[in-house]
């Protein structure tokens, strides 16, 4: 399974902030600035990536319930368990 279309757009924009945002923890750090801002910048860091890496598992979701109508068989509970949980 792939991501949706509907989702793509959603996902990358995600990940760019994430990668925007982890450059500039490494310039923080870099830079010799106070931990607190270091370890707030870096939060945001990983709430952007959970917020991509839930929208990739929505998708999955979504798509293992479409899939009984498609030729390919559809996700197991069990697998999209283990998406959701690598989250975690």
């Amino acid at each position: 399974m792939q991501v949706d279309e509907e989702a793509v757009g959603a996902v990358l924009n995600r990940l760019r902030r994430a990668q925007g945002q982890l450059a500039g923890v490494i310039a923080m750090i870099e830079a010799g600035r106070d931990c607190k801002d270091v370890v707030t910048q870096l939060a945001a860091v990983s709430r952007a990536l959970d917020r991509a890496g839930f929208k990739i598992v929505a998708s999955g979701m979504r798509q293992c319930m479409a899939a009984a109508d498609q030729e390919a068989p559809p996700m197991s509970e069990a697998e999209l368990e283990k998406l959701f949980l690598t989250l975690a």
